[in-house]
């Protein structure tokens, strides 16, 4: 495979991504009692934003760079606060221009109590990522197929936490491999969340997607999509969305505040907009 997310690392997906992923973190340590988030599609943890690859291709300066010199709203600040104190907190740590990546945020907001599963099948991003947390004792580092991962591990003996189900979308396939699998753990779990990342460039692939989602039967299934930029047949990347399943009280409502205003700071043209709406479960949908 030729995907290394060290060429996107900070663009306006990991934005979209990772500010939703700190939000289910910081509702799950609400409750006292500990929890355990698994990561399938792991990466390497921490990116170089000044490396050869992200320089390559810039895309953190439509990204993570728009949102910091953005001005926030007190109601913005808050949402973000999570989010934006790891990616703040990695940088003045590793004195460069570093981005986090699941994993990281994952480690910075769990608390002590709280364990971690970090799967990455590339052998050498998988010890760069074993590397970068060998200091942690919460933290299980596996090179593994993550589809295998994903039911392989759960329950969690928790019996709480999150599931992040991030695949590159190389194969043709994808959508499709994606979905078994989260249906595979979603069996096993079914009373814990999930959060499932997919790109936005096809919109008859997408819609597809999100019918099979609404149609098999699972109760709770919220969605939070931004596009940037209009979706054309030429393909590329126009946005990206986030498939909340079993989510917290009140994150509907939070992304309702939240995606109206990154929609205006991170778009890129014509065609832009965002979606927050119930795939299962409610009935209440916002969209742009």
């Amino acid at each position: 495979m030729n995907y290394r997310h060290a060429y996107h690392a900070g663009n306006f997906a990991d934005v979209l991504k990772h500010a939703i992923l700190a939000l289910c973190i910081e509702h799950l340590k609400a409750k006292a009692t500990p929890f355990r988030v698994i990561d399938t599609h792991a990466g390497i943890g921490v990116y170089d934003l000044q490396s050869e690859a992200a320089q390559k291709t810039g895309e953190w300066h439509d990204g993570i760079e728009r949102l910091t010199k953005a001005d926030m709203p007190a109601a913005i600040g808050g949402l973000l606060a999570p989010y934006l104190q790891c990616v703040d907190a990695l940088k003045a740590f590793k004195r460069r221009h570093v981005y986090p990546g699941s994993p990281e945020i994952a480690r910075y907001l769990t608390r002590a109590e709280d364990r971690m599963i970090f799967v990455e099948k590339h052998p050498q991003d998988a010890k760069k990522l074993a590397d970068v947390f060998s200091f942690d004792g919460r933290a299980k580092i596996l090179e593994l197929d993550g589809y295998v991962a994903a039911k392989a591990y759960v329950p969690p003996k928790e019996r709480r936490g999150l599931v992040i189900i991030d695949p590159p979308y190389e194969e043709r396939d994808e959508f499709s491999t994606m979905f078994a699998a989260f249906v595979d753990a979603y069996r096993k779990w079914p009373t814990g969340m999930y959060l499932l990342w997919y790109p936005v460039k096809n919109r008859e692939e997408t819609k597809r997607f999100l019918v099979q989602l609404a149609e098999a039967g699972i109760p709770k299934i919220l969605r939070g999509e931004l596009r940037v930029k209009a979706v054309t047949e030429l393909g590329g990347l126009a946005g990206s969305g986030l498939i909340i399943v079993n989510p917290p009280w009140k994150l509907a409502d939070e992304l309702r505040v939240l995606l109206p205003w990154l929609d205006g700071v991170l778009q890129q043209g014509e065609g832009h907009g965002w979606n927050v709406d119930w795939l299962a479960g409610e009935s209440q949908s916002s969209s742009v």
